[in-house]
């Protein structure tokens, strides 16, 4: 956990040649907590990490070797988080004044995970108190626009270059995450904003492929999407978002945040699913920029 340099806040991890078209980001895997913020805060520097996406961009690494390139956060969510609107802001975190244009009634914000969150898993506060409101405008200028500069140019470039794009946003769940119905604990949540942000057929693909191989997966509940699936998600334009939500207890003691003995295993399958799923793009390119369901 050392300080976070500016030029280390995120990166793209290239394959030598993209030759599929997906995009692949992990936008809260990020795990290099500075300093000063360690200090403003309360929690331990355990706890703080309860709302990280454990180790998902080691996970989805292969995606580069199978030809798309990984964007993937250092900074950690705790910190900045890129999955919201820029300015979903709590004002009473904050002394001073936010701008108007800021977002500070969401759902989001009432439950302290707006932009700059209030808190990590469970309520767990993060402040000691109040802190600047210019240093809360500086992280979304000097981090969270530049981020999302980086993925909108890795969209566009994929786009021009196959016709479409196809962004898999990748995230981790709690591992005590169940279906209020069924009780039904998911491996997988494939997220498509209720049919909104990708073509029916490829959720579907993308649900099939993981059953082949054995995991209970569900589509959008409970999480059907965040932010970044919602804003790039275009499919009329060819451009696709999903999001797929990992359930960690399949490969992390989430008490000591250890990696178990299956997640060599998960990373395998994980670079079948992408395999498999890249495959399957290319014998329905024709079909996938239709309007979703």
């Amino acid at each position: 956990m050392g300080e976070v340099g500016e030029w280390e806040m995120f990166e793209i991890l290239e394959p030598a040649t993209q030759r599929i078209p997906f995009v692949f980001n992990s936008p809260h895997s990020g795990r290099l907590y500075p300093q000063s913020f360690l200090d403003q805060s309360r929690l331990d520097a355990h706890s703080i990490r309860r709302s990280e996406d454990h180790f998902v961009d080691e996970l989805f690494q292969s995606a580069t070797f199978l030809g798309a390139p990984l964007l993937r956060a250092h900074f950690p969510r705790a910190f900045l988080d890129v999955n919201r609107e820029p300015y979903e802001l709590d004002p009473r975190m904050f002394d001073g004044t936010l701008p108007p244009h800021a977002n500070i009634s969401s759902m989001r914000v009432a439950g302290g995970l707006g932009t700059i969150p209030r808190v990590v898993a469970e309520n767990m506060e993060i402040y000691r108190g109040r802190f600047p409101v210019e240093e809360a405008l500086t992280r979304v200028e000097s981090i969270y626009k530049p981020y999302h500069a980086t993925l909108r140019k890795l969209i566009a470039r994929t786009h021009v270059q196959f016709g479409m794009a196809i962004l898999i946003d990748c995230h981790s769940m709690p591992g005590n995450v169940h279906l209020s119905a069924s009780g039904q604990r998911p491996d997988f949540i494939i997220g498509d904003r209720y049919g909104t942000s990708a073509a029916a057929e490829l959720s579907r693909m993308a649900v099939e492929l993981l059953e082949q191989l054995g995991y209970a997966v569900t589509r959008n509940k409970p999480y059907a999407g965040g932010f970044i699936t919602e804003h790039y998600g275009r499919p009329t334009r060819g451009l696709h978002a999903l999001q797929i939500e990992i359930n960690r207890s399949l490969y992390i003691d989430e008490a000591t945040l250890i990696k178990k003995p299956g997640f060599s295993a998960l990373a395998t399958d994980l670079a079948t699913f992408i395999g498999a799923l890249a495959r399957h793009v290319e014998d329905f390119a024709a079909d996938l920029p239709l309007a979703a369901e």
